[in-house]
């Protein structure tokens, strides 16, 4: 665990240095997730992720940078992240651009 902190501060860092953090955070864990929709007008909560998923969104950052491509290269940089017993996780990373304004505006 020590070790999967300490590469995600440095991929913060790196970011804080560049100016391309805009915001991020670490989530709590899939056991802390509380899954909420309304059903026939009520509102239904069930504990953990939808459908049980297994995958895990652990956090997120929001960043600023020219390109794509670096926001490509940020993400690899996050995917290698060490895993159990500090071998590069390869855990997916998704990458979506912030919405600017709502489609059709």
């Amino acid at each position: 665990m020590r070790a999967m902190v300490d590469h995600m501060d440095g991929i913060d860092a790196e970011l804080r240095s560049r100016g391309e953090l805009v915001e991020g955070q670490g989530l709590e864990g899939p056991s802390a997730t509380r899954t909420v929709r309304v059903r026939d007008g009520r509102r239904e909560v069930t504990d953990g992720p939808e459908n049980g998923s297994r995958e895990a969104l652990a956090g997120y950052w929001i960043v600023d940078c020219a390109s794509e491509d670096r926001a490509l290269e940020i993400a690899a940089l996050a995917s290698v992240c060490p895993g159990p017993g500090g071998a590069p996780g390869g855990d997916p990373v998704e990458v979506r651009p912030v919405m600017e304004e709502p489609p059709g505006q």
